[in-house]
């Protein structure tokens, strides 16, 4: 390869260097500049209780239960297999979290999930937990 080829070689293999330096600091920048502000105090405050509600065992089985449609506490005790006492309990800190509502129908109670956003997160943690 003759000198001048080699030179050319040079400056073209800088150029591309300098090139992608550039770029790599235009997107570290462009990253930097266009990312979210992290959650306010209460927002935070929030979501962490909305996990708390979810660490519970029983409640994930409640909630689980209710993927299939509305029951009562009673049917609910039968699928999750704890007493019926303690499925009252549990919805109770579910209704807090509104995770769950509650219709009445004569005497009886029937919950379901408060909205599709419940069914959805249930849905995605058992994924995340099933793919390994």
């Amino acid at each position: 390869m003759s000198r001048d080829a080699q030179e050319i070689n040079l400056l073209t293999d800088e150029f591309f260097l300098l090139q992608y330096v550039y770029n790599c600091s235009y997107i570290q920048e462009f990253t930097v500049n266009e990312a979210q502000p992290p959650l306010d105090e209460q927002t935070a405050r929030q979501l962490a209780e909305l996990f708390r509600a979810l660490s519970d065992p029983s409640r994930v089985r409640i909630i689980a239960a209710l993927l299939e449609g509305e029951t009562n506490v009673r049917s609910l005790a039968n699928l999750v297999g704890i007493s019926e006492s303690a499925v009252s309990h549990q919805l109770r800190t579910l209704r807090q979290m509104r995770l769950v509502r509650a219709r009445r129908q004569g005497r009886e109670v029937f919950y379901a999930l408060d909205d599709e956003h419940v069914a959805d997160l249930f849905r995605r943690g058992l994924d995340h937990v099933l793919h390994g």
